[in-house]
């Protein structure tokens, strides 16, 4: 949950804060927002690259990228992969930006936070070097290294940092740590009010996504139902066709005499005036003249069966 849906109380890091909780129930403000500057509290953290950088977080991370052959789309994609991370850190506090003040909150447990506003200090990437041999095998393998990122973040002191999460007086010591039932702990570099807005764009870009697969979803459940709709139709049609026919057929047969009731029984079922003279494949019906199956419309079904024709083979009566 975001800190606008649970109401996050936003207090000043000034002289009047321990005076603030002490009036809290149980000293504790459940969800606060503070801001204020990286203070470390006893040793410090020495970049490994960078000269006179200082921090109280360090993040050391090697990235491997290469491509691999994507056997459905035939095609390469850089693919990324982190092969080691370190990270260090010591005690810091968060401090007023005006001097003299004497008031600092401890700050516990920031790796647990959900944005961690580290800043890359110091970043190279280091290409792979091949030789032909490399690269006939990795293009058998499929997958072709292109070489390691090394990257360095820190949380350097003097940053300002935004805090939100538990706040608690406890022995005349103020501590910010995560809160409890399930909120989000956050130790950011950006201001309260932009933090807000990246949650809340956030949000509403989740809102469109559910909209939009809820409308596709709908559409395509009305598309299957619509498609069995109308082939339930067809097939009660057709159904109704071949019963009309047939009683059509047995009237005809009781008031024919008997030469005229064996012409019927081959007799085209379409214009029941010619001879059947085709076989319909791969059902099997002969009921149709070849003047009949060339006038039936694409693509060719049987009049029986309403499966579709592959081929047609003529009969010949002897």
């Amino acid at each position: 949950m975001y800190p606008k849906d649970m109401g996050a109380k936003k207090i000043h890091l000034g002289e009047d804060l321990k005076s603030i909780l002490t009036d809290a129930p149980g000293k504790c403000v459940p969800y606060a927002v503070i801001e204020g500057a990286v203070r470390s509290v006893k040793e410090t953290l020495n970049s490994q690259f960078v000269e006179n950088c200082k921090g109280v977080i360090q993040r050391l991370t090697l990235q491997e990228h290469k491509m691999v052959w994507n056997r459905t789309t035939h095609l390469w994609n850089d693919c990324e992969k982190i092969i080691h991370q370190r990270t260090n850190t010591v005690p810091f506090d968060l401090v007023p930006h005006e001097e003299g003040t004497g008031v600092a909150v401890r700050v516990l447990k920031p790796l647990d936070s959900a944005d961690l506003g580290l800043e890359t200090v110091y970043e190279k990437f280091h290409p792979t070097i091949q030789s032909f041999t490399d690269v006939i095998g990795h293009y058998i393998s499929g997958e072709r290294p292109k070489g390691i990122q090394e990257t360095e973040e820190m949380l350097k002191v003097g940053a300002t940092i935004t805090g939100v999460g538990e706040l608690v007086l406890d022995n005349n010591s103020i501590r910010l740590q995560p809160p409890k039932q399930g909120l989000q702990y956050y130790l950011s570099s950006q201001d309260f009010d932009t933090l807000l807005q990246r949650q809340e764009s956030s949000v509403k870009l989740w809102k469109i996504l559910t909209v939009i697969f809820g409308f596709a979803t709908c559409a395509t459940l009305f598309f299957i139902l619509r498609r069995q709709y109308l082939h339930r139709r067809e097939r009660q049609r057709m159904k109704q066709m071949q019963e009309e026919f047939r009683l059509h057929e047995a009237r005809l047969l009781g008031a024919a005499t008997e030469e005229e009731r064996e012409t019927l029984k081959n007799a085209c079922v379409v214009c029941l005036s010619s001879v059947k003279s085709c076989v319909f494949l791969e059902c099997g019906h002969v009921c149709s003249c070849s003047e009949c199956y060339q006038a039936l419309p694409e693509p060719k079904k049987c009049p029986i069966c309403r499966q579709e024709i592959i081929r047609v083979v003529p009969l010949y009566n002897s």
